[in-house]
């Protein structure tokens, strides 16, 4: 069986570092905030070239912390209109609405799943912020959408949950905006033993604002300014993500290597390959390709011990949860989501594996 994605060999690779940072962090016992929290807040916004990180408990709360915080500093008001992708994580959208604002949902380009300018503009939505959604790991029109922000003063806000340390020419994921949410669940590029998120901006008020926030509106124990919440980044998660980042650009160079293969060998009309402009803008979290007739393909690769996954069966739109958006229409968004399907990919992968998978594929 070709698993889709090891994380007994992902994370065996650094047991014997885990195992002495679990000894140091019981003997020093500060496990809410303590200076594993710090170091690794440290470590990652100077890896995105950010001034600030602030560690919280998982991707959403930071995404609704962002916004929350840019309430708390004015910026935003209940009921203002957030653009959001019609195809993300479903969480994108779940922060916008937790923080009593307006999702405003708009079409992504077909090939790269993720937003453009274009789509932006055709929304025609008076909205006060954009979330560019860096789906899969890949980079939205960073460019563009920057510029197109700052002409007509919006927040620009990056849900890069999937996109740690993708880059482009104005710099790193978590760096081209105004603040940028990361998730570190156990899947991603950067993944904790468990839950975590953090937050990175140059912004140093919206920073000190969600430092509160994510401790009950404190700074001081005991004495609370604001209305707060519990979404703070765990000290021991923290210090297996700073074990982990060491080798983060190592394992984002093996995604793209193992995508190269694919692209260049996987050869079947029945399949469409994700578009990939060969730069380090993608860090391929997830390899989407589509097909016409999923349930008969993802049964070829069951047959053939290939796992698989779907990210995602079901639109937003779509969910029972979110049944007030039920009644619009985002046919192209719609169309991915019954077509596409994750193949394996992981720094962990072996070239036997991946040609494997190659070869299942081409003699679908």
């Amino acid at each position: 069986m070709i698993k889709f994605l090891d994380l007994n060999k992902i994370n065996n690779r650094f047991r014997s570092e885990f195992e002495v940072s679990f000894s140091k962090s019981l003997d020093d016992a500060h496990f809410i905030l303590g200076k594993n929290v710090i170091n690794f807040e440290n470590e990652f916004a100077s890896y995105c070239g950010a001034q600030f990180c602030v560690g919280t408990a998982n991707g959403l709360d930071a995404l609704t912390l962002i916004l929350k915080g840019y309430i708390q500093l004015g910026k935003l008001q209940k009921g203002d209109k957030v653009i959001v992708p019609a195809n993300t994580f479903i969480a994108t959208i779940l922060s916008v609405l937790h923080a009593d604002l307006v999702p405003v949902l708009v079409e992504p380009n077909p090939d790269s799943y993720n937003i453009t300018i274009d789509s932006i503009k055709e929304s025609k939505a008076d909205a006060k912020a954009i979330i560019m959604v860096h789906l899969y790991g890949q980079l939205c029109d960073v460019e563009d959408i920057l510029e197109f922000a700052e002409t007509n003063d919006l927040l620009l806000i990056e849900d890069a949950a999937q996109a740690h340390g993708a880059e482009c020419k104005l710099g790193m994921a978590g760096n081209v905006s105004n603040a940028a949410a990361f998730s570190f669940y156990p899947s991603k590029n950067l993944g904790a033993l468990g839950d975590g998120g953090a937050i990175t901006t140059n912004n140093e008020d919206l920073a000190r604002v969600i430092r509160q926030l994510r401790n009950y509106g404190s700074t001081k124990k005991y004495t609370n300014k604001i209305l707060g919440y519990n979404s703070r980044l765990d000290d021991m998660q923290a210090a297996f993500l700073s074990i982990k980042l060491g080798e983060l650009n190592a394992d984002n160079k093996r995604r793209r290597e193992i995508a190269k293969v694919y692209l260049s060998e996987i050869n079947n009309p029945k399949i469409k390959l994700p578009f990939y402009n060969g730069t380090k803008n993608h860090v391929f979290y997830a390899f989407v390709v589509e097909v016409d007739d999923r349930n008969d393909f993802t049964e070829y690769l069951n047959n053939h011990n290939i796992e698989w996954l779907i990210h995602y069966p079901i639109p937003p739109h779509k969910q029972e949860a979110l049944s007030a958006f039920s009644n619009l229409e985002f046919p192209v968004t719609e169309n991915i989501h019954k077509k596409i399907i994750s193949l394996p990919i992981s720094p962990v992968l072996e070239n036997n594996e991946v040609q494997k998978v190659v070869e299942i594929l081409n003699s679908y």
